[in-house]
C-alpha cells in the first residue's frame, strides 16, 4: 500500500490545500506532521504571543480535524531535517510531502531535508500554496524580475486575466477521510504536546490578542467581507476597524490565499480593489526575497549601504519601550509589546521614526518586529522596513520622512488610539494630544500630567533629526556616485 507523509509548516488548514490535496490523489495512505523547530523557538522573546498561536492553530485544532477525519496530527520537536527524516523512516512512507517555502533559510533547509531523504530511498515533493503566482512566473518582457511594484501589479493582474479561474482555484480535499491513517502511538507527541515543550512557561492568554486557527480566519473573512467596499477610506485609522484583520491567518496559512483573492475579485469596489494590491504587494516582496536573497542583510539599493547610523542605546531603548515623547509612536510600540499586533499604518510611522528621527539602523527595527509580530513573515517585514528606510527596490523617497505630530493628527485626530495604550495621557485635551509638550504647564498642572515627569518630554526634535537625515542620506548617494 503506497503511503506519504504531508509536512505542515505555514499551511496550517486543511481546507484548500496543495500538499494535501495531491497526497490524497497519489497515495492510498497519508499521515500528516508538524515539528517545532526548537532554533527558530529558542529565537522568540519567552512572552512571545506567536509561540502560543502556533501551539493552539499547529496543533490544537489542527489535530482536532484531523482526528474527525480518520487522522490525526503527529507532533515533533527538535531540528527540521532530523525529525521529518526520523519519522518518514519510522512510517516507511515512500514520500513526504510539503508546500514550498522561499526563505532563504526555508530553502536550504528543504534541500538538506530532500538530501536526507534521498538517502533514505523517500522522495520529498514540494507544490505551490502559498501564493497564486510564484517569483519565476511574473516578469518584465525580457524575462527579468520586477524591481518596482506597480508594473508587477500590471503584470500579476493581466497573468490571472490570462489564465483565468485555474489560478484561484480551489485544491480539492474532500476525499481527506478515506485517504488519512490514525497515527502510531510511539511516533512522537499525538495531538498537543505540554505548553513547556514549545517554551510556553506561564499561562497565555492568546484568544485575548487573537482567537486562532482556520475556523476563526473564516470567521475574520466574512467579517471583513461586511466592510470591505469602504477598505481603502478606513484602513489609516488605528482607532477604526478598517484592516482585515488577517495578516496573521495568512502568515501561519489558516486561511488560504486563493481564498482571499477570490474574494476580492468578487467586487467591483475601490476598497476591494486596494485590498487586492495589498495581497500583491506580499507576493511582490516573497518575489523580491526569492530573488534578491541578499536583502535579508544588506539594503536593495548599494548606494545606501554606506549610511551612517548613532544606534543611541538609550533612543533605542526609548523606542522599544515606547517613550519617545512622541504619543503615537509610543502607543504604537505599547499595542505590539502588549499583544503583537501593530496596525500598518503605525509600522510605517515607527519605522521612518526609528531610522530617520533617531538615526537606528532598521535592521534594529526589523529583528525588533521579527521578535514581537505574531504575523511576522521574513519577506514583508524585510520589504516595509527597507520601504521606510529608503534603501528598498520600490520605497519611500529618502527626502519625504514622516512627520510624527502630523501623522498623527491625519490618522487618530481625537487620539483615540493614543489615550488607549498611552493611558497617563487620558486626560490631555484633543488640542494638545498630538504634541503634548506645547500644552501650557497650568494645563499640565490641571490635568495631572506634568511632561517630563508622567509622560517624557520627546528625546529628539522632529526638525533637526530631519536635516540631518538628509544629509547623510545625501553624503551616502554621493559616495556610491548615485545622482541627487
Amino acid at each position: 500500500m503506497s503511503s506519504a507523509l504531508v509536512w505542515f509548516r505555514r499551511d496550517l488548514r486543511l481546507d484548500d490545500h496543495a500538499a494535501l490535496q495531491h497526497a490524497i490523489a497519489g497515495f492510498e495512505r497519508v499521515w500528516c506532521v508538524f515539528v517545532f523547530d526548537t532554533g527558530l523557538i529558542a529565537a522568540l522573546p519567552a512572552a512571545a504571543h506567536r509561540r502560543a498561536l502556533l501551539l493552539h492553530a499547529a496543533c490544537t485544532e489542527l489535530h482536532e480535524l484531523l482526528a474527525s477525519r480518520g487522522g490525526g496530527l503527529i507532533v515533533r520537536c527538535g531540528q527540521p531535517i532530523a525529525e521529518i527524516v526520523a519519522t518518514a523512516r519510522a512510517l516507511g512512507v515512500s514520500a513526504v510531502l510539503a508546500n514550498r517555502d522561499y526563505e532563504p533559510q526555508a530553502i536550504a533547509r528543504d534541500n538538506a531535508v530532500s538530501a536526507a531523504l534521498a538517502v533514505e530511498g523517500i522522495g520529498f515533493r514540494t507544490h505551490k500554496d502559498q501564493v497564486v503566482f510564484e517569483h519565476t512566473e511574473i516578469a518584465t518582457l525580457s524575462g527579468t524580475p520586477f524591481s518596482v511594484f506597480t508594473p508587477y501589479r500590471t503584470a500579476w493582474r493581466k497573468r490571472l486575466a490570462g489564465v483565468g479561474d485555474a489560478a484561484l482555484a480551489t485544491r480539492d480535499t474532500a476525499d481527506l477521510h478515506t485517504r488519512l491513517a490514525p497515527p502510531p502511538t510511539d511516533c512522537g507527541w499525538v495531538g498537543v504536546p505540554a505548553p513547556s515543550v514549545v517554551g510556553i512557561h506561564a499561562p497565555a492568554a492568546p484568544a485575548a490578542v487573537l482567537v486562532p486557527g482556520a475556523a476563526a480566519a473564516t470567521r475574520r473573512l466574512d467579517d471583513f467581507l461586511t466592510r470591505i467596499d469602504d477598505y481603502d477610506q478606513r484602513r489609516d485609522f488605528p482607532a477604526v476597524k478598517g484592516p482585515s484583520y488577517l495578516s496573521t491567518d495568512l502568515r501561519f496559512g489558516t486561511v488560504s490565499i486563493r481564498a482571499l483573492a477570490r474574494a476580492a475579485m468578487a467586487r467591483t469596489s475601490s476598497g476591494a480593489g486596494t485590498w487586492l494590491s495589498e495581497l500583491i504587494w506580499r507576493e511582490f516582496y516573497f518575489m523580491i526575497l526569492a530573488e534578491h536573497p541578499r536583502v535579508v542583510k544588506q539594503a536593495f539599493r548599494p548606494e545606501y549601504d554606506g549610511l551612517v547610523f548613532d544606534n543611541d542605546e538609550s533612543r533605542w531603548a526609548a523606542w522599544c519601550e515606547g517613550r519617545t515623547g512622541y504619543p503615537i509612536v509610543d502607543a504604537a510600540m505599547r499595542q505590539i509589546n502588549s499583544s503583537g499586533y501593530m496596525h500598518n499604518r503605525l509600522r510605517m510611522i515607527v519605522a521612518s521614526f526609528l531610522v530617520k528621527d533617531l538615526h537606528i539602523d532598521w535592521r534594529h527595527g526589523e529583528a525588533y518586529f521579527t521578535a514581537h509580530l505574531n504575523d511576522h513573515d521574513l519577506s514583508a517585514n524585510n520589504g516595509g522596513w527597507q520601504w521606510a528606510a529608503s534603501t528598498g527596490c520600490d520605497s519611500q523617497p529618502y527626502f519625504r520622512i514622516f512627520n510624527p505630530v502630523t501623522q498623527s493628527q491625519r490618522f487618530d485626530p481625537q487620539g483615540r488610539f493614543i489615550r488607549r495604550y498611552v493611558p497617563e495621557l487620558a486626560a490631555v485635551p484633543d488640542r494638545w494630544i498630538h504634541a503634548p509638550w506645547e500644552m501650557p504647564p497650568i494645563e499640565q498642572t490641571a490635568i495631572g500630567c506634568t511632561i517630563g515627569q508622567h509622560y517624557p518630554a520627546p528625546i529628539v526634535d522632529h526638525a533637526s533629526a530631519r536635516a540631518l537625515t538628509l544629509e547623510r542620506y545625501r553624503l551616502a548617494r554621493g559616495a556610491s556616485g548615485a545622482t541627487a
